[in-house]
């Protein structure tokens, strides 16, 4: 089995599956995918992926706010985020973390925010779901003062060898997506050799950046698949060992999930 560690369900393309999402989810359980976390990235779409996790047994969802998505000059409120996160479904924090690429003029509010998911980590439990662009020194220091006393997922990775060695010195698990796949990631591929084999774990983050070769379509969950069978190949296993491998550490970063 294959878990989709992190797609974007409320928003995905759903022209290829005449507009159903049902058609969609079950073209991807056809591929072998037997769970999706759905996740949150604003306070206007957490409602939208709770409905979706009650909606449907095989997901779950993550409730917090993006860096990129955050209300200008205004963190989201601690006790807004702890009411969201008090709801069965709802497995883990974020996505939250640091974005400096287009917004480096918020990086302020960005830590601001961050911090705050953070100290939500500590107070619930549950793990951390990050997001990190073109801020490598800020998140892996804030990640540091945090000392969360469970592990989290740097979601989607871009970064180096030495990033991703700190994330896993901390504890945290990494999480590739279809980028790995590009022609130009050569350095995530070597990343993606190196990491442990029980700190992995696979995603579409759909609708965006599909794998080949499904480039420059819209990204679907099914596609987690294609992920997974060119990351067996990079290390050098079976694809059956690597989908074993990456739910089981599904299982264990996210323990709330309903994964049979």
């Amino acid at each position: 089995m294959l878990i989709d560690s992190h797609c974007h369900l409320d928003r995905l393309d759903l022209a290829a599956h005449g507009g159903s999402l049902d058609a969609a989810l079950d073209a991807a359980r056809a591929r072998g995918v037997g769970h999706f976390l759905c996740i949150g990235v604003s306070a206007d779409n957490a409602a939208a992926v709770k409905g979706l996790a009650e909606r449907y047994t095989d997901v779950d969802c993550s409730v917090g706010v993006h860096p990129l998505d955050l209300e200008p000059g205004a963190a989201p409120a601690l006790d807004w985020l702890l009411a969201e996160l008090n709801h069965p479904q709802v497995v883990a924090i974020g996505e939250t973390g640091l974005d400096y690429h287009y917004e480096p003029q918020a990086a302020e509010l960005q830590q601001q925010a961050f911090r705050l998911h953070l100290q939500a980590a500590t107070i619930t439990g549950k793990p951390v779901i990050v997001h990190t662009r073109e801020a490598r020194a800020d998140t892996l220091a804030l990640l540091r003062e945090a000392a969360l006393p469970q592990a989290g997922v740097l979601h989607c990775f871009t970064e180096d060898w030495a990033m991703a060695k700190a994330a896993l010195d901390l504890g945290f698990y990494i999480s590739l997506s279809g980028i790995v796949t590009f022609r130009n990631a050569e350095a995530l591929r070597e990343v993606a050799r190196q990491v442990p084999d029980d700190r992995l774990l696979v995603e579409t983050d759909s609708p965006y950046l599909a794998p080949v070769p499904h480039r420059g379509k819209p990204n679907l969950p099914e596609y987690v698949r294609d992920v997974a069978e060119y990351l067996a190949l990079l290390r050098g296993v079976s694809f059956e060992q690597l989908a074993d491998q990456t739910s089981a550490n599904f299982k264990r970063l996210f323990p709330l999930a309903r994964v049979v």
